[in-house]
């Protein structure tokens, strides 16, 4: 009978890996409106970016967009951030523009769903917006 088992000592050690997608935010000035982008892990280590990102993009003065269609992960950190948004937006409704399911889901828990404006596609391209030709 032989013993194939590799002695533990000499077992090959195999890294942990996490699949680790950082976050970052950026504010954009748009002609129309302002428009925030989020991608990656929103979590409580973007925090003081996004509270930065808040006061920027309230002090605007133009209507707010979310980009969120490039979020993995969001916590209680993000939905502050877009209840902070829609709360102090001077009464125009906040746009969150394609939220992934993981998004949708937590803004509709919470009910903070009822204070933003929910699009699945980018806002302004419509078949009246296309240059393209126009059906007759």
């Amino acid at each position: 009978m032989t013993n194939d088992a590799t002695p533990p000592e000499e077992a090959p050690r195999v890294p942990e890996v996490r699949s680790v997608d950082p976050g970052s935010v950026h504010v954009l000035y748009e002609p129309r409106a302002t428009r925030v982008v989020l991608t990656g892990e929103i979590d409580a280590e973007l925090g003081p970016d996004l509270l930065e990102a808040a006061e920027d993009a309230l002090t605007s003065g133009r209507p707010l967009q979310v980009d969120a269609h490039h979020v993995t992960f969001m916590d209680s950190t993000g939905l502050a951030f877009l209840a902070r948004l829609a709360s102090r937006s001077r009464g125009r409704r906040v746009t969150l523009i394609r939220p992934p399911a993981v998004v949708k889901f937590l803004i509709e828990t919470t009910n903070i769903v009822q204070l933003l404006d929910v699009v699945d596609e980018e806002p302004g391209l419509s078949a009246e917006d296309d240059d393209g030709p126009q059906p007759a």
